[in-house]
């Protein structure tokens, strides 16, 4: 019998089995398929007998290993209990660590299960991440308003006095060199914030949360005086997660544990920026995890609802972008024009993010500290001569949907806000996407529009509806979650009523850009970020739990699991089925639908990611 084997003959042991069957997924066999790893910070002696290292997998685990033996100080060998047997720390799923004992006596939840016990303590703990996330996002969401305020205001006088131009730039680039200091110092708190989050939580990334928030409060209210082109709600996801981060040090009992409240605490972020808890629970899902996995479902949504009614206390009930006036479009024939509509804007949404890359390489090719000065000099034009372009296009949306602007002026939006967002954000200023991408497609949706109604195509009053499915077409086609942009524009009006034009629009646009490859700009930003960043901050030590959904048509569904090439450092300790575990045997089918529970050591998690992705993702979302 090979380790693989014995590993799983462990997890069935009795009294394993029988302390931990009804807590989180997968504990039922995490603790001694944890300890079965063995010696597993080495490549060789993680692999079991039966299954051979690839080439791929042996290179990115000696990438892994050699990190982890630079990070690694002569004080860490300390005789910890971690250090002692790091392999047999247990994850959030394991045995022991699975019901704390003071839940298993609390009078609130001793009627139920051990397995629902940790599901409500975890939603629990969750609520209090969102809501200390929540209040951190008001904070940010109360500076930039004020900076972007202070901005047009600064602009409007400088148009009126332009002897005062030379002063506005000695402080352009005075700001310019302190904030290119702050990210320097702090590459965490640079860009949007959503691929460092992903890093955290998909490729063991360490976030330093307190100076990642001082760099997004600081960096980002001088960015916002300046009228940079860059959005609040890529930040707001970090500043929840980091917010969430601090608090689940102190009241998770493991590593994954804190992972998934990081997870809410990222959904929060979101729900609090747009008050839309449902856009920052699917966000959660949709985005930062891929996966729809219950446990994320149940801390983001935990998370986002709590953060909602935080920000509707200070911000009122009406969502930041209030769609609830918009009229249904007025002929079923006009659906049909959902389809077009959603391959122009599909087109956009990926010149959009190529735009974005290509800045980002070309500003890399410039010493580190003109990078962000070069970027608030290109503002001072567009604030003197587009002062709609300011921002983070929240006045450009308004504009589309209430002002309805002439064909040429619509035109003129979409092109100087993707310059103008382009040069600020690829300079790697402490800034987001999120709303600009949207503000570039309501202006595409509302041109295309427009035309049609000059063509007497569709009626006036269809206009605005275009825009607001345009920028659902946007974000489908750049960012790859067109369930998140779907959710998020039904919140923003308040009705169902746009869903299926919203729907054909966003799944239209994300064909277009699937068809011309485009990649998603968040795991594109990721990639670069791991590829400059990510080895000297990535977990060292102990061992990791994940769990892999099987998606229809990929690899692993449908096939034994003794045909799955699965990674040689990790354990299959655990099938997940509706809601039911099953012990993996060699003879085990899997089937779509599956989740598939891996121990591995920490080191290896990109190794490991990467090659579990590529036998449970299907063959048409695979990117």
């Amino acid at each position: 019998m090979d380790d693989r084997g014995r590993a799983v003959d462990a997890a069935r042991e009795p009294e394993t089995a029988g302390d931990a069957a009804d807590a989180i997924p997968g504990g039922a066999a995490a603790a001694d398929a944890t300890a079965a790893l063995g010696d597993a910070d080495s490549d060789a002696a993680a692999a079991p007998s039966g299954a051979a290292v690839t080439s791929e997998d042996a290179a990115d685990n000696a990438a892994d290993a050699a990190q982890g033996d630079a990070a690694a100080a002569p004080s860490d060998t300390a005789a910890t209990q971690g250090d002692m047997k790091p392999d047999a720390t247990l994850s959030s799923r394991s045995a022991s660590n699975a019901v704390p004992p003071r839940v298993r006596n609390s009078r609130i939840v001793r009627f139920m299960s051990e397995g629902n016990q940790v599901k409500w303590v975890l939603a629990g703990k969750a609520a209090l991440c969102g809501l200390v996330g929540g209040i951190l996002v008001i904070v940010y969401r109360a500076l930039l308003g004020w900076g972007g305020a202070v901005a047009r205001g600064i602009f409007s006088y400088l148009g009126a006095h332009p002897a005062m131009i030379a002063v506005w730039v000695l402080a352009a680039l005075g700001v310019g060199l302190l904030i290119s200091w702050m990210v320097r110092k702090v590459p965490m708190g640079s860009g949007s914030g959503i691929p460092q989050v992903k890093g955290v939580l998909l490729n063991g990334l360490t976030m330093p949360a307190l100076p990642v928030l001082g760099v997004r409060y600081l960096g980002g209210t001088l960015c916002s005086v300046f009228g940079l082109s860059l959005g609040r709600e890529g930040p707001s996801i970090q500043i929840g997660a980091a917010g969430s981060q601090l608090v689940s040090q102190k009241i998770a009992h493991s590593k994954d544990e804190e992972k998934l409240l990081v997870a809410g605490g990222a959904a929060a972020g979101l729900s609090a920026a747009f008050n839309a808890p449902l856009s920052g629970m699917m966000f959660a899902l949709e985005e930062m995890y891929r996966s729809f996995s219950p446990l994320v479902l149940l801390t983001a949504a935990s998370a986002s609802l709590t953060a909602d009614i935080a920000a509707k206390y200070f911000f009122g009930l009406t969502p930041v972008l209030d769609f609830s006036t918009v009229r249904q479009i007025s002929s079923l024939w006009t659906f049909l024009w959902m389809i077009p509509l959603g391959f122009l804007v599909g087109l956009v949404g990926a010149l959009t993010n190529h735009m974005l890359l290509g800045a980002q390489t070309l500003y890399n090719k410039l010493p580190q500290w003109s990078r962000v000065p070069l970027s608030l000099l290109v503002a001072l034009p567009v604030g003197l001569f587009f002062p709609w372009a300011l921002g983070g296009g929240e006045q450009m949306i308004r504009m589309a949907e209430n002002v309805m602007p002439s064909l040429s002026l619509l035109v003129l939006m979409v092109v100087v806000k993707m310059v103008f967002t382009s040069t600020s954000f690829g300079s790697g200023v402490p800034g987001g996407i999120f709303m600009p991408i949207l503000a570039i497609g309501t202006a595409c949706g509302g041109a295309c529009g427009m035309a049609l109604y000059k063509m007497g195509v569709i009626y006036l009053g269809d206009i605005t509806a275009f825009a607001i499915y345009g920028m659902a077409a946007a974000l489908a086609a750049s960012v790859k979650a067109p369930i998140t942009a779907i959710l998020l524009t039904v919140e923003m009006s308040g009705s169902l009523v746009h869903m299926l034009p919203v729907a054909l629009c966003a799944f239209s646009a994300l064909f277009v850009s699937d068809a011309i490859k485009t990649k998603p700009i968040y795991a594109e930003l990721l990639s670069r970020y791991l590829a400059s960043h990510g080895g000297a901050e990535t977990e060292k030590r102990g061992n990791a739990i994940a769990e892999f959904p099987v998606e229809p048509g990929s690899k692993a569904d449908g096939a034994m699991i003794a045909s799955l090439d699965l990674p040689a450092s990790g354990v299959l300790v655990t099938v997940i089925r509706g809601g039911r575990e099953i012990i993996p045997y060699d003879s085990t089918r899997i089937a779509a639908g599956d989740y598939l529970v891996i121990v591995f050591p920490s080191v290896h998690m990109r190794s490991v990611h990467r090659r579990m992705n590529a036998l449970c993702r299907g063959t048409v979302l695979r990117t």
